[in-house]
């Protein structure tokens, strides 16, 4: 398979002949060999695991994002994304950098939608007056 790692404005990994991908979405691992349907999936915050012959297993720490299979195509679209070869390390990446981002991300959007419906409200009461 080809697998290729986008993170915004770049091409975080670009590999062929990869025999095998695992990750991680929310309801669990997921994982493609070269003969699977065709298929997508959203990813949550974890380990992406590809296997390539001569490497063997290489691991990225990867944020919410989307993959998609197309034939021998796998996209991998993610916010961010972190190799290494240290899985307690990457782990730890995971749980401090993504998840407990994700937490502050989604309270920062809460009361960005509380502001705009303020602003919006009264936007609409002056236009009344």
């Amino acid at each position: 398979m080809n697998l290729k790692i986008l993170v915004p404005f770049a091409v975080f990994a670009e590999k062929t002949g990869v025999s095998r991908v695992v990750a991680e979405t929310r309801g669990g691992s997921f994982g493609l060999l070269p003969h699977r349907l065709d298929c997508v999936a959203a990813l949550a915050p974890g380990i992406l695991t590809y296997e390539i012959g001569a490497e063997g297993d290489v691991y990225v720490a990867v944020d919410d994002g989307v993959l998609v299979k197309t034939g021998a195509d796998v996209l991998v679209s993610v916010r961010r994304a972190f190799a290494g070869a240290d899985l307690e390390r990457l782990r730890h990446a995971v749980d401090q950098d993504f998840v407990k981002l994700g937490d502050r991300d989604k309270r920062m959007r809460s009361v960005m939608a509380k502001l705009e419906a303020g602003l919006l409200d009264r936007l609409a009461a002056f236009r009344h007056d």
